[in-house]
């Protein structure tokens, strides 16, 4: 039983039409736009901006979010070529399995916990503290204990993860539409700050537009970059090099518009619609980041900027308290589109790794009503808020990313090996350019490995090596591939 068996593409989409298993097709083009724009657009845009800006980048920050928008979207265009090839739920990991192998694509799905469990959990801890500071403003003042980022026990982070994990047992048309209106009011606010801030723009704040570079204290140990321990290089705030070591933190505002991907078998046209979402979305975003990261860095010189809360910051600085808490709102509803898109990528990468038995089929059950996979959906809308509520996710964000990173470089991969291996599919969508648009995937996905710290490679390779045991233990001996003949293949 070889470990890089792999599942044909044939297979895949005769098992996505299987009764019981069967998700409704009810999503558009625009459903996916905005389900992408609604995951992307959170925690980054209302706090990465000031934070790289202040410590790293200076005026140069929108520099930042271009050259990890350019890393995300050769690794796009990676995803949409196979989301419009394998239109079946599973993203990543549905990859994987095509292409490399069974292993390869179960390390991928048990590595997308990281980012998408725990980065729900990250987020809905974000959430509560945004909702402690609102209700704050309006007099209402919540326990310490039961709320915020140090809370014992975190109430509404606990709150909106299960109202979310109903929502989204409720179908998929229903989670569609909450999403759009909650998109609605985030975008409205950004373009508000983008708008209302340019009436705040002193140019004088953008000049030197990239700082002089300098040496920053040398991080020692387990918290330095691996890049600084592989090849010693020091650290530097600001020049050329600050705006490629932003690029590496603001990364993180980009997550997530891979999770377009997990939605294909309830996509009505998927061979058109997923390279629309996947590309508008990701596009959309990127126009947004740049534009909120020039205004704000021009209303306020970047050295003054709030690390928390950069945006409502600026304003409060210029006297428009009022649109402080507009802000505040925005963030809010931004923050909530996360997590619930977040907790939807998860359940269809465990509802496709339950179907082919390397988890307990029992979980791949559909609702016969709501047409969702409800079993999987609510346990890890009870993991996540129990992981919300009781740890403190702080430390580790940063798994997030290199969880992220790492499938986009398997996916980038794939691409390659499936024009190699089944070069008379169908392919919808083209990535143009292969190899050389992988390959430029995987280096820059690589290099924003190399800057993320020792401890995190650690955890990371723990996390891997958990997931190794569970496979051999469970999933390889109940593998459906086992019994599977070849694919037969046009010549």
């Amino acid at each position: 039983m070889s470990i890089f068996r792999t599942k044909s593409i044939e297979q895949s989409l005769e098992d996505s039409e299987a009764p019981g298993h069967r998700l409704r097709r009810r999503l558009s083009a625009l459903d996916l736009t905005v389900f992408g724009v609604g995951v992307i657009v959170g925690t980054g845009i209302f706090v990465l901006t000031g934070q790289v800006a202040r410590e790293t980048a200076g005026p140069a920050v929108a520099l930042s979010f271009v050259a990890a928008g350019v890393a995300c979207a050769l690794a796009a265009l990676c995803y949409a070529e196979f989301a419009s090839t394998v239109p079946v739920a599973g993203s990543a990991y549905t990859f994987s399995y095509a292409t490399i192998g069974e292993f390869p694509a179960w390390i991928v799905g048990w590595d997308l916990m990281l980012e998408l469990a725990l980065g729900a959990a990250v987020v809905a801890v974000g959430w509560s503290g945004y909702l402690t500071e609102l209700l704050s403003a309006l007099g209402i003042h919540l326990p310490p204990a039961l709320a915020g980022e140090h809370a014992t026990f975190n109430v509404p982070a606990v709150f909106v993860v299960l109202a979310l994990t109903a929502v989204l047992v409720a179908g998929i048309k229903l989670s569609a539409r909450l999403n759009l209106v909650v998109v609605a009011v985030k975008v409205a606010v950004i373009l508000l700050v983008i708008v209302a801030g340019l009436f705040f723009v002193k140019g004088a704040n953008y000049t030197p537009f990239v700082p002089p570079a300098q040496q920053t204290d040398a991080v020692h140990g387990l918290k330095a970059p691996l890049i600084q321990v592989l090849f010693g290089i020091t650290p530097v705030a600001y020049g050329v090099l600050g705006v490629f070591v932003g690029a590496a933190v603001v990364f993180f505002a980009f997550i997530g518009f891979d999770v377009v991907a997990t939605a294909a078998e309830e996509t009505r046209r998927p061979q058109r619609d997923l390279p629309i979402g996947i590309i508008a979305s990701l596009t959309i975003c990127t126009v947004l980041y740049v534009a909120v990261s020039l205004v704000v860095v021009g209303m306020q010189p970047y050295g003054e900027l709030n690390r928390a809360a950069p945006l409502a910051g600026a304003f409060r600085a210029v006297g428009q308290d009022w649109l402080a808490t507009v802000i505040s709102i925005g963030a809010l509803a931004g923050l909530t589109t996360v997590v619930m898109i977040l907790m939807l990528g998860q359940s269809r990468i465990f509802f496709a790794m339950s179907r082919d038995r390397l988890l307990p089929t029992g979980l791949a059950a559909v609702h016969p009503r709501f047409g969702t996979p409800y079993r999987i959906t609510v346990i890890i809308g009870v993991a996540t808020a129990l992981l919300a509520g009781f740890v403190p996710l702080s430390a580790l964000a940063e798994l997030v990313n290199i969880g992220t990173l790492f499938a986009f470089v398997l996916v980038s991969a794939g691409v390659v090996i499936l024009r190699r291996t089944r070069p008379e599919l169908p392919r919808a969508f083209r990535t143009p350019l292969v190899p050389l648009v992988p390959a430029l995937s995987i280096l820059a996905c690589l290099y924003l490995m190399l800057n993320l710290p020792v401890e995190t490679w650690l955890r990371f390779l723990i996390w891997m090596a958990l997931g190794t045991v569970l496979y051999f233990a469970y999933g390889r001996r109940r593998s459906r591939v086992e019994d599977q003949p070849p694919p037969v293949r046009a010549r």
